[in-house]
């Protein structure tokens, strides 16, 4: 089943906000006197795509799931509103990453013990798609049609591609987004954030992540961090995201063969043994250099500066988006 997709300025956005939320596993939590979780442009990403409530998410979404049986029902085809909130209650990992002692057993989570997997596995179970009895009987053809009924077309090839190249070609537009797209449309109203008036200041925004990581200050820290980690034998190593990036790698390019064969068990605990082993040593040069600290200190003076750089701008759109919901 396909999952709706995002505006793709959204998603960018979205990734930076979390980018510069100083998330970074290892090297503090906190930012000193700073709070990674409201960084100067927090409001602004609030103001933007709200900040989460879940009641209130609760409550829309259910709005949203009426107005879809209603809409697949006007396209000749049966939709059982489902209940979203089951989502809420799966969990997969309520410890803190944040700690030597969760870095030494679990390296950065990517690679799971059969264990965690099953574990997984069956929360997942619990959730329940009143729809997937109807859906299952339909034949292949009328599958297809239903979910583009439900979602739309999706992407085309070029799109799809474009989207992969992160050129910004492709755009999410509801109206092509099937009785998803449209049920959503009419609960959260105009995005303004994908207007032709704030296309410019989207532009700037979608590199704000790219400008941050090219800073003097950035590249300090990166390359503090890449010494530490090249003293512990990791020299290829250039900045803190090429660790991660690199553990990933492995998993990647077997399953970029094409096989659909699931790897043995001693292939996963090779990938699980090199990814405790990188993340371990991340994780402690992070503290020695004391990254997130420098790291958010930098983020807060980058963020201030674009504030002061496109305040007009920013506090025009929140301003439109404020009107807007009234």
């Amino acid at each position: 089943m396909r999952a709706r997709l995002l505006p793709t300025s959204v998603v960018l956005a979205l990734a930076a906000a979390l980018a510069l939320s100083g998330c970074t596993a290892g090297g503090g939590t906190d930012g000193g006197d700073l709070d990674a979780e409201k960084t100067p442009m927090t409001e602004y990403y609030d103001a933007m795509y709200g900040g989460y409530d879940e009641k209130e998410a609760a409550a829309q979404q259910k709005k949203v799931e009426e107005l879809v049986a209603t809409c697949m029902a006007e396209e000749g085809f049966d939709y059982t509103p489902v209940d979203q909130s089951q989502y809420q209650g799966m969990s997969f990992d309520d410890e803190d990453r944040d700690t030597e002692e969760w870095v030494a057993e679990h390296g950065y989570g990517m690679n799971q013990t059969p264990e965690e997997i099953e574990e997984m596995n069956a929360q997942s179970e619990d959730f329940v798609d009143p729809n997937q009895s109807y859906i299952e009987a339909l034949s292949v053809s009328e599958q297809e049609a239903y979910y583009e009924v439900l979602y739309g077309p999706g992407p085309s090839d070029e799109e799809m591609a474009a989207m992969e190249e992160d050129s910004g070609s492709y755009e999410y537009n509801w109206e092509t987004a099937g009785c998803q797209g449209a049920a959503q449309h009419e609960i959260s109203g105009e995005d303004l954030t994908q207007s032709e008036k704030y296309k410019p200041l989207m532009d700037e925004l979608n590199t704000i992540w790219e400008k941050l990581q090219k800073s003097p200050e950035i590249v300090k820290i990166e390359a503090e961090w890449a010494a530490c980690m090249a003293d512990a034998g990791w020299a290829d190593f250039k900045k803190k995201e090429d660790a991660s990036t690199e553990v990933s790698e492995a998993s990647n390019e077997y399953w970029a063969t094409g096989t659909t064969e699931e790897p043995d068990d001693a292939l996963k605990a090779e990938w699980r043994e090199y990814e405790i082993e990188v993340a371990l040593a991340d994780f402690k040069c992070a503290e020695k250099v004391d990254y997130q600290d420098k790291y958010l200190a930098a983020q807060f003076e980058f963020e201030n500066q674009f504030i002061a750089d496109h305040k007009s701008e920013l506090d025009a759109m929140v301003a439109d988006i404020a009107q807007a919901k009234k």
